[in-house]
């Protein structure tokens, strides 16, 4: 009963003093919204990268030349040729956690259309790169083995580069292009894909057999990377190091020779730029928690100057029996209410910015239920962190000295 006393005491103190409580507040409200906007972005961009790379083959495994620089993905292997057609040809037959595999030679150039051009990139492969990469066909067909064999001049093309080779609407499957003069026939449009993490247009891209691009448009007989897809993500790890001793017996490295190729799964790709995604949330965080300690403050100052105005009320409730636990116990509650009271309020002030940002910034946020949990813990242990000494101080007071306090 002492205790919903007390309650009442400090909820009447708080009412009485609308304005100034409202201001000791703001600083809790912006804290706590800016914590949870902040985490919601973090936790949004997360799986926004996680989701945008697994759409590019969450099983997949690029092979290239060079040594690892843990540098972002590389377009080509330049002039490090240390990847052939034999290497392919070794992992093919050796790995048992690969489903698909596939040699790939990349360049530039224009794609012609009459008048029109557009400047691209021509990927040269084989029929599996469509299930590695995890992407269809609009329509048309892929090309067949015996078209790489062959080294047939057949193309399938990306959405980009049909709106820009075919800007009348004509359906480009059957049509004749040109890559850097190199007459290729159409045999099928890839379904859209976007931008890749990268910023890359994953439409702007022309396939064709390797042996194709290989020999009538890069003139080289080596590879520019080898791309596979595990079996399974789970296996994607393992699959990695198999790869990686199998090209080291291939390419004969001794024991104490660094890797001349670099072999990476998506699922390393995905927990670098997590980790750094998580380490700029960190920082976003901190700096929104500046608030956060701004408010504790904000809420000790306002607490202090109502112990000294309130003195003399102090003295009286001492002096007719009142316990110094008593009047600690209504100022700490005083402080505690101001306290989750702004965490209420920052906590729909923050969801509310979440969805502003999400829909109108069209950015990615994800609220995690954990980010309003700490808000309120943090809010509960502001207010008893800033509210303790100002209510130890009031409970210390000698009644006689505040009775006679102007």
């Amino acid at each position: 009963m002492r205790l919903l006393n007390l309650f009442k005491i400090a909820t009447k103190a708080i009412v009485l003093n609308k304005t100034r409580t409202l201001l000791t507040m703001l600083g809790i409200i912006i804290g706590v919204a800016s914590v949870i906007a902040m985490l919601a972005i973090g936790e949004g961009s997360k799986e926004s990268i996680r989701t945008t790379i697994s759409s590019m083959g969450s099983n997949m495994i690029t092979i290239r030349p060079g040594a690892d620089d843990r540098g972002p993905a590389r377009g080509s292997g330049g002039d490090v040729q240390t990847l052939t057609l034999k290497n392919y040809e070794t992992i093919k037959e050796q790995s048992n956690l690969l489903s698909y595999i596939t040699p790939v030679v990349n360049g530039g150039g224009q794609v012609i259309n009459g008048s029109n051009n557009w400047p691209s990139s021509i990927y040269g492969v084989k029929p599996e790169y469509l299930d590695i990469k995890v992407v269809g066909l609009q329509s048309g067909s892929m090309f067949t083995e015996a078209e790489v064999n062959s080294a047939a001049k057949v193309a399938v093309i990306g959405q980009t580069v049909v709106d820009n080779v075919f800007p009348d609407g004509q359906d480009p499957v059957g049509q004749m292009i040109r890559f850097n003069n190199i007459p290729f026939k159409v045999i099928g449009v890839l379904e859209e894909k976007g931008e890749n993490t990268f910023g890359q247009d994953q439409d702007d891209v022309v396939i064709a057999p390797f042996t194709t691009v290989q020999k009538r448009i890069l003139a080289i007989d080596y590879l520019n990377q080898i791309m596979a897809s595990a079996v399974s993500e789970d296996d994607a790890s393992t699959a990695v190091e198999q790869v990686s001793k199998i090209l080291r017996e291939e390419h004969k490295l001794l024991d104490n020779e660094e890797d001349d190729f670099t072999v990476r799964s998506m699922e390393e790709l995905i927990s670098t730029f997590s980790s750094t995604s998580e380490m700029l949330t960190i920082l976003l965080v901190a700096v929104a928690s500046i608030s956060l300690l701004i408010g504790g403050i904000g809420i000790m100052n306002i607490m202090y100057v109502s112990v000294k105005e309130r003195t003399k009320e102090i003295g009286l409730r001492m002096a007719v029996g009142g316990k110094g636990s008593d009047i600690l116990m209504q100022f700490l509650i005083e402080a505690i209410l101001i306290s989750i009271t702004g965490g209420i309020l920052g906590v729909f002030l923050g969801l509310g910015a979440t969805f502003f940002i999400e829909n109108f910034l069209n950015w990615p946020t994800s609220v995690a239920l954990y980010s309003i949990i700490i808000s309120f813990a943090v809010c509960a242990i502001t207010g008893i962190f800033f509210g303790w000494y100002p209510a130890r101080k009031a409970s210390a007071l000698d009644p006689i000295t505040a009775l006679r306090y102007e």
